[in-house]
């Protein structure tokens, strides 16, 4: 059973819309998806609240303080979502289960600094060894200087870039209805499915 964590120390880079559109990917694909949320705001515990009856389900992995109760029999695909200053013992804990690790990553120095610091701990982490890590661009406008320095960066990093997101409505407008780009016609959010190509391939590896 995969399990997919999405983590990066820094408040507001994207990690909640990465993980409520990872469990949507997998959902359409026909899955039973569970999405944990350790992140005190509970985001993507909101957004499973606002889901539609019509849509794909995506069960709640149930949290009860510090602990993650087994997924049940025949969740096949887990996502986490982390939240913000996610590090030490309780990294090593999540990093532990994790099949895959993907650190959202937006184009800001601020963000850069976090990241890089925060990629060094996941790689001297004892419990990272079996887990794939890559990266993702969120919120990237390519005609923006900010956007060049994010190509330096990860061009000097070890793990691998698999997606450069946009900065659209799109996602926000999905997310206040509980969907996501996996949900609807595929001719509404074409340039965005086109996006995640690479990611899903990544997932599916």
């Amino acid at each position: 059973m995969p399990i997919v964590v999405v983590a990066n120390p820094k408040g507001g880079v994207g990690k909640s819309t990465l993980s409520t559109n990872i469990a949507g990917y997998y959902a359409s694909r026909g899955h039973a998806v569970m999405l944990g949320d350790v992140d005190r705001q509970q985001s993507s515990r909101l957004w499973l609240g606002l889901r539609p009856l019509g849509a794909r389900p995506i069960s709640t992995w149930q949290i009860d303080g510090d602990s993650l109760a087994k997924p049940p029999k025949g969740t096949t695909h887990v996502v986490l979502d982390t939240p913000a200053g996610l590090h030490g013992k309780r990294l090593n804990e999540v990093v532990k289960m994790a099949d895959h690790i993907v650190v959202p990553l937006q184009p800001s120095i601020f963000d850069i600094f976090a990241t890089r610091a925060f990629l060094d701990e996941l790689v001297q982490s004892k419990h990272a060894g079996k887990a794939k890590i890559a990266l993702v661009g969120m919120r990237v406008d390519a005609r923006t200087l900010a956007s060049d320095h994010l190509h330096e960066f990860v061009d000097k990093v070890g793990a691998p870039v698999v997606g450069y997101l946009r900065d659209t409505q799109n996602y926000i407008h999905l997310a206040a209805r509980g969907l996501t780009l996996f949900d609807v016609a595929p001719g509404r959010v074409a340039k965005d499915l086109e996006q995640w190509q690479a990611l899903c391939h990544w997932l599916d590896s």
